[in-house]
């Protein structure tokens, strides 16, 4: 089978796969019905019965997701194991993803109407990444720092990869720090691997080493602990934050006509704080004192940059 070949059969799994994950439940007549006006089927025939289940297999056994079929009723096809899915972090993404992806092809005529975020350099540096990641070898990389003048080379042990705000990270230890750290894709200059093997630490857990922080960026855990973090929200945002909460302990524990109070337990950092600024006036932190006064100097220092002696300079 060629290249092209092989590609093609791989969009028609995904294809099926986004076609029976977003109707819920659906017949094999209906599946045929989608297939008959589909891109990816360029003959313009049905889907033959020993097809598509040759299809159900594949899918099952390239992404682990299982297509069943009712026992009764109207035999409608369906997605098994989705709650198993939805708990799998990189199964929902790439689920996820794929169905976009198929959803802009099947739409070529509405393009120019379809407006997708760019991800910086994940396409250009995460494929040498995972692979050395798969394969237990460094990475020999050029990275430039956006807090220092120069780049530097330096070997590195990829750990795990993260996306957070559209970009990608990844979390590695490097020769010239002892302890793990993030680095930016997009500020990759230059990567390869270095043909040097590691072997990943079998007591690191990637899931546990980020549960504790909103964001990338992790607090030294020697020096710092997470803290309970209790904010109130006005200006319809509750519904957000309650819709798609910031961190697995988010709870609401006071809900009045204009505001909802949440807590959380997590670490304080950089990332969550640019977060509750974004919101202006819609949040303010309850707890900690601390917390909030910090928050509070970085409001009066806006004040006085937008109001004080600097208004009306050019």
């Amino acid at each position: 089978m060629s290249k092209h070949e092989h590609s093609n059969l791989f969009n028609r799994y995904i294809w099926l796969l986004q076609t029976i994950y977003s109707a819920g439940k659906i017949t094999y007549k209906e599946i045929n019905a989608r297939w008959k006006n589909s891109v990816y089927n360029k003959e313009g025939e049905g889907l033959p019965m020993k097809t598509f289940q040759r299809h159900c297999n594949a899918i099952e056994a390239i992404f682990n997701i299982e297509i069943e079929c009712e026992k009764g009723g109207a035999y409608r096809y369906y997605i098994e194991n989705l709650d198993d899915v939805d708990r799998d972090g990189i199964s929902s993404w790439l689920l996820g993803s794929l169905s976009v992806n198929n959803i802009v092809r099947e739409s070529t005529q509405l393009k120019s109407r379809i407006l997708l975020e760019n991800i910086p350099s994940g396409q250009k540096f995460l494929s040498t990444i995972v692979e050395a990641m798969k394969v237990g070898v460094s990475l020999e990389m050029t990275y430039q720092s956006f807090s220092k003048g120069e780049s530097s080379t330096f070997l590195v042990e990829p750990w795990c990869v993260k996306i957070f705000r559209q970009r990608w990270y990844m979390l590695g230890k490097s020769d010239q720090h002892p302890e793990p750290r993030i680095y930016a894709l997009d500020r990759i200059l230059e990567i390869s691997q270095s043909g040097k093997p590691f072997s990943f630490p079998e007591d690191f857990d990637p899931q546990g080493f980020f549960a504790d922080c909103f964001g990338i960026i992790v607090c030294d855990r020697e020096s710092s602990s997470p803290e309970d973090l209790v904010i109130r929200v006005r200006g319809g945002q509750q519904k957000y934050i309650r819709s798609l909460p910031w961190h697995s302990s988010q709870k609401e524990i006071k809900t009045a006509e204009d505001y909802s109070d949440f807590s959380m337990r997590l670490y304080l950092t950089y990332d969550l704080r640019q977060e509750i600024l974004s919101h202006g006036n819609d949040i303010e932190v309850l707890s900690p004192q601390w917390f909030r006064d910090d928050l509070a100097r970085i409001s009066s220092l806006m004040d006085g940059m937008y109001n004080g002696a600097g208004k009306g300079k050019k």
